[in-house]
C-alpha cells in the first residue's frame, strides 16, 4: 500500500481511535511484529506432523491449526491494547497482575502437573500459565511505583515496587519455575536502574539476585541436573540438545526446503522449546539470523524510543517490557544453540503456546501503547511534529 492510499485511508485530519492510533503507534515495528507472527505460523505447520506423530495425535496439523488461533487471538490483543492510553495501560496492568497472581496461589491445590512443575491449569484441551500474564502486568506496576516515589510526596513506591516482586518470585519459586524467576529478576533490576535509583542499591539487587540465582542449584533437583548435564554432557543425556545441534547442522546456509526437515522428528520439544532448530533445518543458518535481527530490531528500537519519552513511568514501563521480550528471545535462542541449559522457555511468537503468545502479544501491545507519539509524551525534539516519520 503506497502513502498515498494510506493517507486516503486515515488522513492526519481523522480524529477517530482508529486514525489517531494509526498516526501515533510506531508503524515500523507493528509491521516486524507481525512478520515475527507469521514466521511462528509457518513453522508451526512444518512442525506440527512429527509432534503430533510423537504424541499419537491423528489429525497432522493439530498443532498447526491451533497456533493459528493463538495467533489471531495475540494479534487482536496486540492491536486492542496499543490503543489504550497510560491511565488504560495501568489499570491493566493492574488487574492483570491481581487476577495472575490470585490463580497462581491456586495452582497448587487446581493445577495441572507436568514434568514436575504445576504452572498450568488445563480446561477444555487447553492449558493456562498465569505467570506469563503476570510478567508484563509486574514490570508496569513497579515502573509505576518508581515514578510515584520519585515524586516525593509521601508514597512508598520503591517499597511497594519490592512487595510485589516479592509476591511474584514466590509464587513462581512454589511452582518452581526458577527460569521465568529469572526473567522477571533482570527486568525488575533493569526497571530498578533505569529509575534512577542510585547504583549501590543496583549493585545490592544484583549481589543478591545471583546469590539467590546460585542457591537455586541445591534447592531444586531439576535445575541441578539441568546444570550438571549442561556442564558435563559427557556423563548425562543430552539427547534434545544434541538432535537440536545436528538439525542446525543439517539445514546449511540455506536449509534443506521447507517441510524437509528430518532431525525435527528426533526433537522432543521441537514445536515448542526448540522451534528455532526446526526453522534452521529447514531455512537455514540464514533463518536464525533473521529472527536475530527481527528481535534486535524490536529491542533496539524499542528502547530508543522509550529513552526519548518524558515521563519516567512510561520511560521506565516501556523500556522494562523490551528488555524482557529480548531477554526471553536471548535465552530461547541460546538453549538452542547449546549456549547455557536448558530453561523451558519459548521463543516470543515462534515457538508453539496459547500462553505465551497471547501473554507476548499483551506485552508489546502495552509497550506500543506506551511509545504512541502524543502531545508531550517526546523531548521536544522527538514530539509530534515528527508523527509522520513512520508513514
Amino acid at each position: 500500500m503506497t502513502n498515498a492510499s494510506q493517507a486516503h485511508a486515515f488522513p492526519r485530519s481523522d480524529r477517530s481511535p482508529l486514525g489517531v492510533w494509526w498516526w501515533t503507534v510506531d508503524r515500523w515495528m507493528l509491521g516486524v511484529i507481525g512478520f515475527l507472527i507469521f514466521i511462528g505460523v509457518v513453522i508451526s505447520f512444518s512442525s506440527s506432523p512429527a509432534a503430533a506423530m510423537r504424541m499419537n495425535i491423528g489429525d497432522p496439523f493439530h498443532f498447526a491449526v491451533r497456533q493459528c488461533v493463538f495467533a489471531a487471538g495475540a494479534t487482536t490483543i496486540l492491536l486492542a491494547v496499543s490503543m489504550l492510553d497510560v491511565k488504560g495501560v495501568r489499570r491493566a496492568a493492574f488487574f492483570i497482575w491481581v487476577a495472575a497472581i490470585a490463580v497462581m496461589i491456586a495452582l497448587p491445590f487446581i493445577g495441572h502437573n507436568a514434568k514436575g512443575a504445576t504452572r498450568w491449569l488445563e480446561f477444555g484441551g487447553f492449558t493456562f500459565q498465569p505467570s506469563e500474564y503476570m510478567k508484563p502486568a509486574l514490570i508496569i506496576l513497579v515502573a509505576w511505583m518508581f515514578a510515584e516515589g520519585q515524586k516525593g510526596q509521601g508514597v512508598p513506591g520503591v517499597s511497594i515496587a519490592f512487595v510485589l516482586y516479592g509476591i511474584s518470585v514466590a509464587l513462581l519459586l512454589i511452582q518452581p519455575d526458577v527460569g521465568q524467576t529469572v526473567l522477571i529478576t533482570v527486568a525488575f533490576g533493569a526497571a530498578f536502574w533505569m529509575a534512577g535509583v542510585p547504583m549501590s542499591w543496583v549493585m545490592l539487587l544484583g549481589a543478591a539476585a545471583m546469590a539467590g540465582l546460585s542457591s537455586t542449584y541445591f534447592l531444586f533437583p531439576h535445575v541441578q541436573s539441568r546444570v550438571d548435564r549442561f556442564l558435563s554432557p559427557d556423563k548425562a543425556d543430552t539427547h534434545q540438545v544434541d538432535a537440536a545441534a545436528i538439525a542446525q547442522a543439517a539445514g546449511g546456509l540455506f536449509g534443506r526446503g521447507p517441510g524437509e526437515g528430518v532431525m525435527k522428528r528426533r526433537v522432543p520439544d521441537l514445536h515448542t522449546d526448540f522451534a528455532a532448530s526446526v526453522g534452521a533445518e529447514e531455512f537455514g543458518l540464514v533463518f536464525l539470523l533473521l529472527i536475530i535481527a527481527l528481535f534486535a530490531f524490536v529491542v533496539v528500537r524499542g528502547l530508543y524510543r522509550s529513552m526519548k519519552l518524558s515521563d519516567p513511568f512510561e520511560q521506565v514501563a516501556a523500556a522494562g517490557l523490551f528488555v524482557l521480550v529480548g531477554q526471553q528471545a536471548i535465552i530461547n535462542l541460546a538453549v538452542n544453540l547449546n549456549m547455557m541449559p536448558t530453561k523451558g522457555m519459548t521463543l516470543p511468537f515462534i515457538s508453539y503456546g496459547g500462553s505465551s503468545m497471547l501473554a507476548m502479544g499483551l506485552t508489546l501491545g502495552m509497550a506500543l501503547a506506551l511509545t504512541r507519539r502524543r502531545p508531550g509524551a517526546y523531548t521536544p525534539t522527538e514530539g509530534l511534529a515528527k508523527a509522520g516519520a513512520f508513514a
